[in-house]
């Protein structure tokens, strides 16, 4: 990577960051920064797509995830950080890009139907949520972005959005569209505590960046283990036990790591001492980041600042690619 790689990524406004968040993405924004001119998007349009009749959660949730931004140390003299409803030209693009999209096509993107499908609509699908790729695709291209980091669930919107950027450059025999690559993280998906999906803030199995060190203790003594693992003398599986899958990403030395393997399997561990051990690892990793977070949290209205002066150097980044866009359409006049 180097500084002409443009990056592109963003977070629906819905609850405060948590562990899932942080390995997946926001570790990874701190590095790119460094090297690529990165963009951070507040998806709060997007989070109205199934949050429409809470907008004062949306509204309220925003502030939070600056403040979980700035306390992992993403840093807005490097990274612009901006809010999707005051980027005008996004909604625009997706209106043309629409044009070049059928809604088999749509219907068919695994990403949507998976998502559809968690949420429950049946039938009734709102029309604003069934088109989230194309926007997507919107918010994408509005930056030029070549690099979008996703899960890998993520994927099929990165190819739809690649299908936009080819018909538009080829029906309006231009190349002001760029194609863009998704970038997988090392550790896309974290289990939640209770080792049945994802984490989640909406299914209650996460744990949050703003936990306190007893919220956190608590959440990981009630996570989930090895069921048949009763007494300490007993054997013990360490595959699918969410306690050693933490271990195995947060856990700071390797070969502690392994010990703690080998003697959960062959007996005489118990779950409280690892499941201690793992508290010790994971304070260590969030106490700062919990004390930054809380000192940012003291001034929303700064905090709330920093957003809409990145939105600001966002909207002449989008507005230029708006005008190449309209003008290849020929929307001039």
């Amino acid at each position: 990577m180097s500084k002409k790689d443009i990056i592109l990524t963003g977070d629906r406004p819905t609850g405060s960051m948590h562990l899932g968040h942080l390995v997946g993405s926001m570790l990874n924004r701190v590095k790119l920064q460094e090297t690529c001119e990165q963009y951070v998007m507040i998806a709060d349009v997007q989070a109205l797509t199934d949050n429409f009749e809470q907008p004062e959660k949306v509204h309220a949730n925003v502030v939070e995830v600056i403040c979980d931004y700035l306390a992992v140390g993403i840093d807005p003299q490097k990274t612009t950080i901006f809010l999707q409803s005051m980027i005008p030209a996004i909604p625009e693009l997706t209106m043309y890009y629409m044009n070049l999209v059928t809604l088999a096509r749509v219907q068919r993107n695994p990403t949507l139907k998976t998502e559809i499908k968690q949420k429950g609509f049946g039938q009734n699908i709102p029309v604003g949520f069934l088109v989230y790729p194309i926007n997507q695709a919107a918010d994408i291209t509005a930056f030029k972005a070549n690099l979008v980091p996703v899960g890998a669930d993520q994927l099929p919107i990165i190819e739809q959005t690649n299908e936009v950027v080819r018909s538009f450059n080829r029906i309006y025999k231009t190349n002001v569209l760029v194609e863009a690559k998704g970038v997988v993280p090392k550790c896309a998906r974290l289990s939640g505590i209770d080792g049945k999906a994802k984490m989640s803030k909406s299914l209650n199995n996460d744990i949050s960046l703003k936990d306190s060190a007893d919220e956190l203790a608590k959440k990981v003594r009630n996570m989930y283990t090895d069921p048949n693992h009763l007494r300490v003398e007993d054997p013990g599986k360490i595959e699918g036990n969410i306690v050693f899958e933490y271990l195995d990403i947060f856990g700071s030395d390797k070969n502690k790591v392994a010990e703690l393997k080998e003697q959960y399997q062959k007996g005489g561990l118990g779950d409280v001492k690892v499941k201690n051990y793992l508290v010790e690892q994971l304070d260590a990793l969030l106490a700062p980041i919990r004390k930054k977070r809380a000192e940012f949290a003291k001034d929303p209205a700064q905090v709330l600042q920093i957003a809409l002066d990145g939105t600001r150097v966002a909207n002449e980044v989008t507005q230029a690619t708006l005008a190449e866009v309209k003008a290849a359409m020929h929307l001039v006049y």
